[in-house]
């Protein structure tokens, strides 16, 4: 597997384990008073979210992306659904 598709798939993973924190565990936390999801889905979250950051960077100057796909690319990683848009809009160029 190159490292574009491993990029790819580090994105993906990313953005569900954000919308997971975000949309699961962290009305479980407030609403329903249940921390435990938070700890452990945030924990893998921010694994995910080192990993994609290092393969961004890892992809984006191996492959000469230019800095402003490679900022963007890291942008999209903290805005909700970011990974998949960086995905269909810059990722997919690169195929």
């Amino acid at each position: 597997m190159d490292h574009l598709k491993l990029l790819r798939l580090w994105g993906i993973a990313e953005g569900i384990s954000y919308l997971l924190l975000l949309g699961v565990c962290m009305p479980l936390k407030y609403v329903m008073d249940i921390p435990e999801p938070t700890f452990f889905v945030g924990m893998a979250h921010g694994i995910l979210f080192i990993a994609y950051c290092f393969w961004v960077l890892l992809v984006g100057f191996g492959l000469k992306w230019g800095y402003a796909n490679i900022f963007w690319s890291l942008i999209a990683s903290i805005l909700p659904f970011g990974t998949f848009v960086a995905d269909r809009r810059i990722f997919s160029r690169y195929k």
